[in-house]
């Protein structure tokens, strides 16, 4: 099948009128809404460094409202809308591959093959280091968001497949990751590098894997070293499994170390 022939068999299993295409919506630095041909905004516009084209919905109830997140990687804040949302900013702060990350920056626009005009507000923006991007939902359980959520998520793709980005219903983490990741993030700011040559002393002392809390005496005070090991963690310079809980006897490698069960992706 051609491009052509395929862009136009997602569109139409996505329910999408072709010939009118995608628009977006987002704010310029004024805060004025702007309305453009997608393809052409994806091209030219840094949505990771835009607000929110809408603000996130406060759901009575609920335990956890809209929020920031402090970003590693950017040095600056990410609104976020929900628990599940704020999670999913922890992995991409530490995917190496993220550059930019924004939450809420643009709003897509379509006609349906039936007519009726539709949008969707895409929770997740995150710039790769290729320029490309990825777009993305973080639903807190599978059916979230019902039939409409599940026709948007169908849309969207289409849009991102259309200009080679990418669009994802990122499902929850397992819980034992996501509270690892949690723990890490309480020291992901660089301030926990600690005193001059702290970092160095951390990695010298994790050259071979060895049990969290040795390799820690072995660099200095337990008390000054642990936040400089927990924020080379998080960045990538150690590795160590997280999918099982961490703990002072959870095994601690240098930065690639493939042990088992660790994961890459930390910057």
């Amino acid at each position: 099948m051609t491009s052509t022939g395929a862009a136009r068999g997602r569109a139409e299993r996505a329910g999408v009128d072709q010939v009118g295409g995608f628009e977006a919506v987002f704010l310029d630095p004024l805060g004025q809404a702007v309305q453009q041909r997608w393809a052409d905004a994806a091209m030219t516009v840094a949505f990771e460094d835009l607000p929110p084209v809408s603000a996130f919905p406060v759901v009575p109830g609920r335990r956890w409202g809209p929020g920031l997140w402090w970003s590693a990687t950017t040095g600056r804040h990410v609104a976020a809308g929900s628990n599940a949302m704020c999670t999913q900013l922890m992995v991409l702060d530490r995917d190496r591959d993220v550059t930019g990350l924004a939450g809420r920056p643009v709003r897509l626009l379509w006609r349906e093959l039936r007519g009726r005009t539709r949008s969707w507000v895409p929770q997740l923006f995150a710039r790769r280091a290729d320029g490309t991007a990825l777009l993305a939902d973080c639903p807190g359980h599978p059916d979230a968001g019902g039939e409409r959520a599940r026709n948007a998520a169908e849309a969207v793709a289409q849009a991102c497949a259309d200009i080679g980005w990418t669009y994802r219903r990122l499902p929850p983490l397992d819980d034992v990751l996501a509270a690892n990741l949690k723990w890490l993030a309480g020291y992901r700011h660089p301030r926990n590098t600690g005193h001059p040559g702290l970092a160095a002393a951390v990695a010298e002392a994790f050259t071979r894997p060895r049990p969290l809390a040795e390799g820690a005496e072995a660099a200095g005070d337990p008390i000054a070293v642990l936040p400089a090991v927990f924020h080379a963690l998080w960045h990538g310079r150690l590795t160590a499994d997280l999918t099982t809980p961490l703990h002072e006897r959870a095994l601690v490698g240098p930065q690639g170390w493939n042990g088992p069960g660790t994961r890459g992706g930390a910057r």
